[in-house]
């Protein structure tokens, strides 16, 4: 190891590596992992947690309980996260005897909306027109002109937003101010609203000696916040935007001197033009697609990366779409008693025997207990000689499940 603890030769199979944050993404990072032949201790206050539950060793401990973190750090030559909202201390914690990576700096940018917009601009890479409003004294000493200038906007908080929580949508100043109150008066981002056409995810990978690997660029359709269908390689963006998406990609990973698996999301408006919203200093739920489409998945790359071994090939082998399953299939009145496309007070399985009955489909359910409304439970890949045929099966899928893409 180097001082700043980055391992001088790959840390090789049979190492014990360890990951903070027990969600699906954990959970698939594991999968990768000991296919590889290493073992991975996960932390995660959660009993159930769906990367506890095939971990070969699960610290059940608070993100920030420091006897946990010296266990995972003793334990484990490298460290990942899953979730950008582990505390970037904890990160900076376990850097002191283990590689962690992506390192606590990173993650503490994509933490605040406000330094992540900071930081891309000075990457030039364009973003929305914005304001950041550091507390209610700030917002009350802004001009209503000042304000009008970025309205109608969508109100952001800084911090702990995701999944399109913390996101308001306001047109006017009184609604603004209004929404700001109800937000707590917390630190927020006022974003202008732009002529959308399309959204896009680059997901780039970077390894502790520079070395780059970029996957093909997603076209991603969001319902509510939340992603509900990817396609790969994106139908409507042409060879120059590509470029220019995973190009800007590339130039912010390696301004954070970045070594994992990064996902930069942008808007494409109206005109053509490219503007970042925002990044994941992890894999991606718009990279999922890559464990049945290409020949190394955004999770083998996260553990070559973080391993110091090289980077994997990126080529996607066949088209692809993932479409997300979320809670509600399960009270979608699938099933004997409910009738097809009517709500179920309590839930009921999904039909997963027709889904597995469907030649393109890859059905990857996340292990959790509970099925709620809103909760992400599992995606289903669909790879296919072309695109229009996976985007077909897709759609045939979610009428199956009942789930909206309108």
């Amino acid at each position: 190891m180097t001082p700043d603890n980055t391992p001088v030769s790959p840390i090789l199979p049979g190492a014990w590596l360890g990951m903070v944050g027990g969600g699906q993404l954990g959970r698939m990072f594991c999968f990768a992992a000991q296919a590889m032949g290493y073992r991975v201790a996960v932390l995660d206050p959660d009993e159930a947690s769906p990367a506890g539950g095939v971990a070969d060793r699960h610290v059940r401990a608070a993100y920030t309980d420091q006897t946990a973190l010296t266990e995972l750090a003793r334990l484990c030559a490298a460290v990942s996260t899953e979730f950008e909202n582990v505390p970037a201390a904890s990160l900076d914690f376990l850097a002191r005897s283990s590689f962690v990576s992506p390192a606590g700096r990173c993650v503490a940018i994509a933490q605040d909306r406000i330094a992540e917009k900071r930081f891309i601009e000075s990457c030039g890479v364009p973003v929305a027109p914005h304001i950041a409003i550091d507390s209610a004294d700030a917002l009350a000493a802004l001009t209503d002109a000042a304000l009008s200038a970025v309205l109608p906007g969508i109100l952001k908080t800084a911090r702990l937003g995701y999944d399109g929580k913390g996101q308001v949508r306001v047109a006017s100043v009184q609604a603004l101010r209004e929404a700001h109150n109800a937000l707590g008066g917390v630190p927020c981002v006022l974003e202008k609203r732009l002529p959308l056409k399309y959204e896009v995810s680059a997901l780039v990978a970077r390894g502790v000696n520079g070395a780059t690997g970029v996957y093909p660029i997603a076209q991603n359709i969001h319902r509510h916040g939340v992603l509900s269908l990817t396609m790969v390689p994106a139908p409507d963006a042409g060879a120059a935007l590509v470029e220019r998406a995973q190009q800007a990609a590339l130039r912010i990973a390696d301004a954070l001197g970045y070594v994992g698996v990064l996902c930069v999301e942008f808007f494409v408006l109206e005109d053509g033009s490219l503007v970042a919203n925002e990044m994941a200093p992890r894999p991606h739920n718009s990279g999922h697609y890559t464990v049945d489409a290409c020949a190394a998945s955004q999770f083998e790359q996260q553990v070559r990366a973080m391993t110091g071994m090289p980077l994997g090939d990126t080529r996607q082998h066949s088209p692809a779409v993932m479409l997300n399953v979320l809670g509600d299939v399960w009270f979608a009145g699938n099933g004997p008693t409910g009738a097809p496309g009517a709500a179920s007070a309590t839930p009921i399985m999904p039909p997963w025997h027709e889904v597995a009955a469907m030649p393109t489909a890859r059905l990857h359910l996340y292990g959790k207990e509970e099925a709620r409304p809103g909760r992400k439970m599992g995606h289903i890949n669909f790879t296919a000689a072309t695109l229009d045929e996976a985007r077909t099966a897709a759609r045939d899928c979610a009428r199956l499940l009942h789930i909206p893409l309108g």
